[in-house]
Parts: C-alpha cells; structure tokens; sequence
C-alpha cells in the first residue's frame, strides 16, 4: 500500500473542510487505489496563491506549496480546499494533479450547491468530492483523461458534465490501473 496523505488546505475566506467531505473522500480512494489514506496537518495557501482580481486561488501556486510539505516516505498527498480554483488557461478548476506524480488537489468551492444558485445538499457534495478525488488521484497513478462518459477519469468543464460521471472507474480504466501496478 501506498501512503496518501489527505491534507486540508484552509484558504482565507472559504472555511474549513468537513470532516465528513475527508472521511468519504479517504474511503473511496482506499477502495479503488492501491492506498493507505490518512490525514495529515493542514498546509496553508500562500497568500501570493490568492488572484484578488479574480476572487480565485492560483492551482499551480497551491501545488507547489502542497510539494514543498511532500515527505520523503514515497507516499502523495492530496490536498482539498474550499478555495474556488483556476489556472492560467481556466477560468476553473476543480482540482489539478501531477501526472504520474506525488501531490494533487481538490477543491469543493464549484461543487457545493449554492456556489451554482441551489439549495444546499450535503449528500450531493460528498459525491461530487469522491468523483474529483478519484479523478485527480488517477492522474497521480497515471491515468489520462478517458472518453467513457460517466468515468471518473472523463474531464468535465461544467458541472453539468461533472455530474454524468460516477464515483468509480470504468472498466478499461480500471484495468489499466491495474497494468500500471505491475
């Protein structure tokens, strides 16, 4: 088993994580990695990460600050935020992740229900939160994006095409990450 170390990574003016949004992202990449998740100490977002122009924080700037706090036991960490994510070429993202490599991050900002004008609905966010932590933890395992429509692995844009995929990966990907392991 691999070490994952899921860090909670408080931007100013998001609030915190949930407990339980942790809680279910560790059992599902548990589940379909090959992954002993634990929680670690929080690792802050640097300040020179927040585009006040914006009103987002920089993904690239947080990466780098979640691979600068990467021990040296082989393991990856993801980290997951409130703070509403983008890079340079995006007007958003929901979380970015190295390919084949050690640190990712997730962001529920986009995926909570009133950030679209909705009611809130914990149930709703806690899947939303697996499938990107799914999403973003294959491309730590090396998965590129898939064209199977309700993978995990498929890139979504909008949250409308976030929420065609499922908390899982497909057949094909799933098998590749299995070849991966060998």
């Amino acid at each position: 088993m691999i070490p994952l170390g899921l860090v909670p990574m408080p931007c100013p003016g998001s609030g915190e994580v949930p407990a339980m949004i942790l809680d279910a992202v560790a059992q599902v990449l548990e589940d379909v990695y090959p992954v002993q998740a634990g929680l670690r100490r929080p690792v802050a977002a640097p300040p020179e990460a927040f585009d006040a122009a914006r009103g987002q924080y920089s993904a690239p700037v947080l990466l780098k600050a979640l691979l600068d706090a990467c021990p040296d036991d082989g393991g990856k960490l993801l980290a997951v935020t409130r703070g509403d994510l983008y890079i340079p070429m995006l007007s958003f993202v929901f979380g970015q992740a190295q390919l084949g490599g050690r640190a990712g991050l997730i962001s529920t900002a986009r995926l909570e229900p009133p950030f679209s004008g909705f009611p809130p609905d914990e149930a709703l966010v806690i899947r939303r939160a697996r499938t990107v932590a799914l999403h973003e933890t294959g491309h730590l395992f090396g998965l590129v994006h898939c064209q199977t429509p309700d993978c995990a692995m498929r890139l979504a844009t909008t949250i409308q095409q976030f929420d065609r995929k499922r908390a899982a990966l497909c057949p094909d990907c799933a098998a590749l990450l299995l070849e991966k392991q060998r």
